[in-house]
């Protein structure tokens, strides 16, 4: 009888499972399936997409092989996929608001899904997933299991310890689970240790580039392997491609030095050679990106340094910390020492930013709504005679081409104010110190007077709401700083997008 009730229960899960339709070993859940997915596979990876999303189709092809490896394996572990512009109850249920969004369900849970975290390739996301669900480092019993893990993976970090519950191989563990996109094995083998010349207990970094391989050389602290890995596991040079922008942005160093050049260049070997040998004196403190200045998905990231396609090949610096800060080289030739140099005098703090500008139209305060540039702006923003009003937009922003009419109203009905002005920059082509722009449209208030002050716009965005502001002297409508509704503005994010590739990304772009 107990052998009966078996069959049946499995019986049951098998139809269970096969009522689960499935599309490239990827399960596709709705509402009316979804609980049921959970109770039949324990560790659930769930992407919530929406077919016209571009993201979504970059990350499609990946997807669907990290998918197709968890099944070969015939782990506990699969991926599944939510159109969640039809199942908009599940979207609004697990707090969709960007695509794709990737949520982890572990152990059958619905409840407090993890966020996932790495990168966009299928291995990034099998490893991930592995660390979620099954030991931080794997034993490696012998060579050939040590030689399928390196083999297998693009990096991979393993911990060479004859005692593995001896304090240091505690410290690699714990570092293992600290890492979400890299596999880790520990030893303790003699064998293995002899089959990859390690003479005693260490960390090494194994790796399908550069040296091959790394040897940690210090004390073993969770924190010195942190940085050991942080400076080893990316190429000295990284090409800029929607796989490797996670790898780039979600990592540990935040000073970027950005190489563009087209790949068709008859001289494009010799740049690279010359990018990377500069780039061997400054691993883990900056981090060298090339980015082909030809592909279309690219012209926005040349935009935003204020380059266009035939002024490439061409080097800038950007620091990504709590303020996005560039630099432009005085030397704009491409040799292995103008770069040491520009990246030497970045680290000693020698440089000054880089900030761009347009020239001053000769029409700039023709109409009612003055245009400012880099050139003009503290000349008209800080005049102590004037109220000073502006838009910090781009021209590609939807919710700034849904505000220009009334802008343009506002502007006509203060024209003849001697003391109000209503101005507006184009901060795609224009940086100015005194104003960071973090979304678009932003909107600033320079009050009269000779303290410089600022004061955000955080009202409601109609001629109505922008005239009681500006009538009461920007207390109306005024509100601190940060407040913005994330809802109804353009981010500017300290990271690129996946699918146009670019240093800006919109909630509802």
């Amino acid at each position: 009888r107990m052998r009966r009730n078996l069959l049946i229960v499995c019986a049951l899960a098998a139809i269970s499972a096969a009522d689960i339709p499935e599309e490239e070993d990827v399960l596709v859940l709705k509402k009316s399936n979804f609980e049921e997915a959970l109770k039949t596979y324990p560790n659930i990876l769930v992407e919530f997409y929406a077919p016209w999303c571009g993201h979504c189709k970059a990350l499609a092809p990946e997807y669907a092989k990290a998918a197709g490896m968890l099944k070969a394996e015939s782990t506990d572990i699969r991926l599944a996929k939510v159109d969640a512009t039809e199942e908009s109850e599940l979207a609004q249920e697990f707090g969709v608001r960007g695509y794709p969004t990737i949520k982890f369900f572990k152990g059958g849970e619905k409840e407090n899904p993890k966020e996932y975290s790495a990168g966009r390739q299928a291995d990034d996301i099998v490893n991930w997933l592995k660390k979620r669900t099954g030991p931080a480092a794997t034993t490696l019993s012998d060579v050939t299991q040590a030689e399928s893990l390196i083999a297998d993976n693009e990096v991979a970090v393993i911990g060479f310890f004859k005692d593995v519950e001896s304090e240091d191989a505690k410290v690699f563990i714990k570092t293992a689970e600290a890492v979400d996109d890299i596999p880790f094995g520990i030893v303790s083998n003699d064998a293995v240790f002899s089959k990859f010349e390690v003479a005693k207990d260490g960390v090494v970094l194994f790796k399908k580039f550069d040296e091959g391989r790394n040897t940690f050389d210090g004390e073993i602290s969770k924190e010195n392997l942190l940085n050991f890995i942080k400076a080893n596991q990316l190429p000295l040079v990284i090409e800029f491609t929607e796989q490797t922008a996670p790898k780039i942005f979600g990592g540990e160093i935040k000073s970027h030095i950005l190489m563009f050049v087209p790949k068709t260049a008859t001289d494009f070997q010799e740049k690279m050679d010359q990018f990377k040998k500069a780039s061997e004196g400054f691993k883990g403190k900056i981090l060298f990106i090339f980015i082909d200045s030809d592909v279309d998905d690219n012209q926005r990231i040349l935009e935003f340094f204020g380059l266009k396609k035939e002024e490439c090949p061409a080097i800038r610096l950007i620091t990504l910390e709590e303020e996005m800060t560039k630099y432009k080289p005085e030397n704009s030739e491409i040799t292995a020492e103008n770069i040491i140099t520009f990246c030497t005098d970045f680290t000693e703090g020698k440089l000054k930013p880089h900030l761009m500008s347009q020239d001053i139209p000769e029409d700039w305060d023709k109409n009612p709504v003055k245009v400012l540039v880099g050139k003009n702006f503290e000349e008209v923003a800080f005049d102590p005679a004037k109220n000073v009003f502006v838009e910090f937009y781009a021209p590609w922003c939807g919710h700034c081409k849904q505000l220009a009419p009334i802008w343009d109203q506002l502007g006509e009905k203060f024209k003849d104010k001697a003391n109000i002005v209503v101005a507006k920059m184009d901060s795609t082509v224009n940086e100015i110190e005194a104003v960071k722009v973090h979304s678009f449209p932003t909107l600033k208030f320079f009050p009269a007077g000779d303290d410089r002050k600022v004061i955000d716009y955080n009202g409601e965005r109609t001629l109505d709401g922008f005239t009681k502001f500006l009538e009461s002297g920007g207390k109306e409508g005024g509100a601190p700083a940060g407040d913005e509704d994330e809802e109804s503005v353009c981010i500017i994010w300290l990271q690129f997008n996946f699918s146009s590739i670019v240093w800006f990304n919109s909630l509802n772009f």
